[in-house]
């Protein structure tokens, strides 16, 4: 009796081993720009916005996270119908044979307190590379709001169009790509 006691005692006092906690991304504050050189002339804008995942937060670990996200690619939006149209043509995105852009983790190498290297794969118009997210965390706490576990990240990179399959026009249209993130994420209800 004395040591299944003690051992249940040294298993009450050992510290619980953290795990990741899933956080929801708030469609309504998840926000992809991308921007590009047009003949050297002007630098385009556009936008994919209402992105749907799960980030797996292990804040002890951040090591031991992970993301996966997904948006329809009807979802761009560049503030000019024709554009939006062409660059959902097979020219560039053939968002009639590749509705779904991705991007799932395959690592996180932590860089500073609240920075972290993010390697991934994205698949956009069909195609699926790794990239590599320079990621920031914004914030982390209570949301104001609605009391709930909040968490808050900005990241960006460089992707190159002919990568994807959409590089036509280069090098007139600049075949990089210059991509920012920024998106909040939450504990589900209980």
């Amino acid at each position: 009796m004395f040591r299944l006691t003690a051992a249940a005692a040294v298993l009450i006092a050992a510290p619980a081993l953290a795990e990741p906690v899933a956080y929801e991304v708030d469609a309504s504050h998840a926000q992809t720009i991308f921007s590009y050189d047009h003949l050297g002339y002007s630098t385009t804008w556009g936008m994919f916005s209402g992105w749907e995942g799960t980030i797996n937060f292990d804040a002890e670990n951040p090591e031991n996270s992970s993301v996966e996200v997904s948006i329809p690619a009807t979802a761009m939006f560049t503030g000019w119908e024709a554009r939006d149209e062409h660059f959902s043509s097979d020219d560039f995105l053939d968002v009639a044979a590749n509705d779904v852009v991705r991007f799932v983790s395959t690592g996180i190498e932590v860089t500073g307190d609240n920075t972290a290297t993010i390697t991934g794969d994205l698949t956009l118009g069909g195609v699926t590379q790794s990239i590599t997210l320079d990621t920031t965390m914004t914030q982390m706490g209570e949301h104001p709001q609605n009391g709930r576990p909040w968490i808050g990240f900005n990241a960006e990179t460089t992707l190159l169009r002919s990568d994807f399959d959409a590089g036509a026009f280069a090098p007139f249209v600049s075949d990089e790509v210059q991509v920012q993130i920024s998106l909040e994420a939450g504990q589900p209800e209980a």
